[in-house]
């Protein structure tokens, strides 16, 4: 659009418009904006989507990725997430081994430049937004409107919102999906370039592949299967010239030449409609096929509004969140890894002055779609109907209007719609510029906008680089929101510090009384703390108000047995196995409950189960080496003991343990050669000094005796057992000198 790009010109001087100069200094921008977060770690969700998910590892096939969800569960699960983006893991996956391992690093470089690659392509989008479709004699489609999609692709490539999809590894599923969407909407427009005529026959291979690369984009993130709506709109109002002014005055008139609509009769246009349609119920059916049970199950508070019982309360604050949506794209000021748990009240009456916001944001689109559909200026029309297209279809699988969804409000689903934002706001500085004197004070506002929002992207990507700075940037945005009080208080307690987890523990559960992970982990600290009435009350109440919560029934048996109420634990484990069947850390809790009880043959049988479970689970190996080391059964420990060491070849904790076995065995060449092992593994461990030294006192070697009684004295001098052993050995010694003297 000539005019608009005009109206631009003091904005953007024609001296940086040749698009590979836009496009290299968008791209460069997008860098600068994000890579502060290059060297974060992985934070918030990255924990279940990257680290734990062992769909990332080598070990699980790579058919595996297209049976699983998105965090690494079977996706026939009843609690499974649902979320199928096997071609995002598949990233992941090679990230992981182009890394060696789990570096972020090299995940959060790749999110970085997928964000700039996504800027520089929105250069070209832009331009068919703005400028249209028209191409040379040789098929090459004219930038007609260099400044408007070069401004419009700097304040895409800048703006903070996008901070959770660049700055979280996770968002590469948005970044994925939104760069195959945009590929997906390019490729459509290829199928125009035939002929200059807007409207001439389509090539049926770009409609194609156009909708290929909608799947794939799905295959990324679910909400990629709206381009093929997208493509659509485009086909119909911008191709097809679709007035539906023209239509509505007609209809009123009752023209008969509404009958030859030309629309109607375009054979290409309804080809290529079924087409889109199609493949679209395709993509549909094979996914609702593979998603094997029902959607997934969300509780109230992941999206309280969703359970409201009133169909105007449920509209309500499904308006207000729409409103909540488009002012943070507005002003991406006040920024949150998570709007859920209490951070949004509900509206319950229309007397709440938060529904101001509601009249404002549809004042608003009203006007918007009026303009974009009714303006008697063609060029008016396409940029308008576009810009709403792409605020608006990327967004309506977040919107709860097909199903719900398991949040409230979420920035990483606004990367797509931003897109229609910025077309928008582009569109709004040209008509501003054209209807006033004061073009230099327009410059400062869209320059001082692109500054800002490049500061804010700075900070809050310095925010995403660790936990701690993540959530308690939360605090002043969302005060109410007890997850960001739990975030805060885990991140504590996994640095060791119990007592100030416990108080944001305690203030999660303040705002959120049902929050039965809050109270498993507040238990769990009062249990190591010794307060264990409390523990059990706060743990009896998880229960009670979840009674599928495997791990609090565990807690809750653990803090019974050390209350010595040892029946109540051994069913409060049982109903924890019930719940969760494979619970290897149950299983072992239960044999340390039977070992307390002496019933050794139980406690055996529980651990077995635990290491059929998690082979890998050393203390449940170590205690059936010991167990049946202090029952006498010399032969069966030593045969455990090896069973162990080959499944966990370098644990020194299992060779200390056979070592011992071996030493009572008199089988002391080898049971010194592993505790050697042993200590080089772990030098400072004073038991396994003095466990050697006994040994060496029973083979008759006192002076490396000695020498490790001394050792294991000097790392824990309070060791009462040592001491004994060592007096004796001294005494030894010096009757032996006076017997040579």
């Amino acid at each position: 659009m000539a005019m608009l790009d005009t109206d631009l010109d003091h904005i953007l001087p024609s001296s940086v418009l040749p698009p590979f100069w836009a496009k290299l200094v968008v791209g460069l921008v997008a860098i600068v904006c994000f890579a502060r977060s290059y060297d974060g770690d992985f934070v918030f969700d990255d924990s279940e989507a990257v680290v734990n998910n062992k769909d990332l590892q080598a070990e699980t096939p790579l058919g595996d990725l297209w049976h699983h969800d998105f965090w690494g569960s079977r996706l026939s699960s009843n609690t499974s997430h649902k979320s199928y983006r096997p071609l995002t893991v598949l990233t992941f996956r090679i990230n992981y081994y182009l890394s060696g391992g789990f570096h972020p690093v090299g995940f959060h470089v790749v999110n970085i430049l997928l964000h700039s690659g996504i800027s520089v392509l929105m250069v070209d989008v832009f331009s068919v937004l703005f400028g249209g479709l028209q191409y040379t004699s040789k098929g090459r489609r004219l930038h007609l409107a260099p400044r408007a999609s070069l401004l419009a692709a700097l304040l895409f490539a800048v703006h903070p919102v996008h901070t959770e999809c660049v700055a979280g590894v996770v968002g590469r599923a948005d970044l994925l999906c939104a760069l195959f969407f945009l590929l997906s909407f390019l490729g459509y427009c290829k199928a125009f370039r035939e002929s200059n005529k807007e409207g001439a026959h389509s090539s049926t291979f770009w409609v194609l592949l156009s909708i290929f690369l909608g799947a794939v984009a799905m295959l990324c993130k679910e909400q990629g299967i709206t381009v093929l709506g997208l493509n659509a709109v485009f086909d119909i109002l911008v191709i097809g010239k679709f007035n539906v002014l023209e239509i509505v005055q007609k209809v009123l008139r009752k023209d008969k030449s509404l009958e030859n609509l030309g629309m109607l009769r375009n054979g290409g246009l309804l080809f290529r409609m079924t087409l889109l349609t199609s493949g679209g119920a395709g993509m549909l059916y094979v996914r609702w096929r593979i998603m094997g049970t029902g959607p997934p199950a969300f509780t109230e508070v992941d999206n309280p509004a969703s359970f409201a019982d009133s169909m105007l309360v449920r509209a309500i604050n499904y308006n207000y969140y729409y409103s909540l949506n488009a002012w943070l794209l507005l002003c991406p000021w006040w920024l949150c890894f998570d709007w859920s748990m209490g951070c949004i009240p509900l509206i319950k009456s229309v007397s709440d002055w938060r529904v101001i916001a509601l009249a404002a944001l549809w004042f608003c689109l009203i006007g918007l779609i009026c303009q974009a559909l009714c303006s008697e200026d063609g060029h008016k029309r396409r940029i308008l109907t576009l810009g709403l297209g792409f605020l608006v279809i990327p967004f309506l699988p977040a919107s709860n209007l097909f199903f719900r969804v398991g949040f409230v409000v979420a920035e990483r689903v606004l990367y797509l719609p931003s897109v229609g934002y910025c077309v928008l706001l582009t569109f709004g500085f040209g008509a501003l510029s054209k209807h006033t004197r004061k073009k230099k004070l327009i410059a400062a506002v869209v320059l001082g906008i692109l500054f800002i929002n490049m500061l804010r992207c700075v900070v809050r990507s310095g925010e995403w680089r660790s936990e701690e700075q993540l959530f308690r940037s939360a605090l002043s945005v969302c005060p109410l929101n007890a997850k960001v009080h739990y975030n805060i208080g885990k991140n504590l307690a996994d640095k060791g510090n119990q007592t100030a987890a416990i108080r944001y523990y305690r203030e999660a559960v303040r705002l959120n009384p049902k929050y039965v992970h809050a109270m498993n982990n507040l238990g769990n600290i009062l249990k190591e703390r010794n307060e264990l009435q409390e523990a059990e009350e706060l743990l009896s109440l998880a229960v009670q108000i979840q009674p599928d919560f495997a791990a609090a029934w565990m807690n809750l048996g653990i803090v019974q047995n050390s209350l010595k109420r040892f029946e109540a634990a051994e069913q409060s484990y049982r109903t924890a196995i019930k719940h969760r069947r494979k619970y290897p850390d149950c299983y072992y809790n239960l044999g340390r409950l039977y070992a307390d009880l002496n019933r050794h043959v139980d406690a055996l049988n529980a651990w077995r189960n635990a290491t059929v479970l998690k082979p890998e689970h050393s203390l449940a190996w170590n205690n059936m080496i010991i167990l049946l080391d202090n029952t006498g059964n010399l032969a069966q420990a030593e045969a455990v003991g090896r069973e162990a060491l080959e499944l966990i070849p370098n644990d020194h904790s299992l060779m200390f343990s056979l070592a011992n076995v071996l030493g009572k065995s008199q089988k002391y060449k080898e049971s010194e050669a592993l505790f050697l092992k042993a200590i080089k593994a772990n030098p400072n461990a004073a038991s396994y000094h003095g466990n050697l030294a006994v040994l060496y006192h029973r083979w008759g070697h006192l002076d490396l005796a000695k020498k490790h009684y001394e050792i294991s004295l000097q790392l824990d001098p309070t060791a009462s057992g040592t001491k004994e052993n060592y007096g004796l050995l001294r005494r030894k010694l010096e009757l032996m000198q006076k017997k040579d003297v």
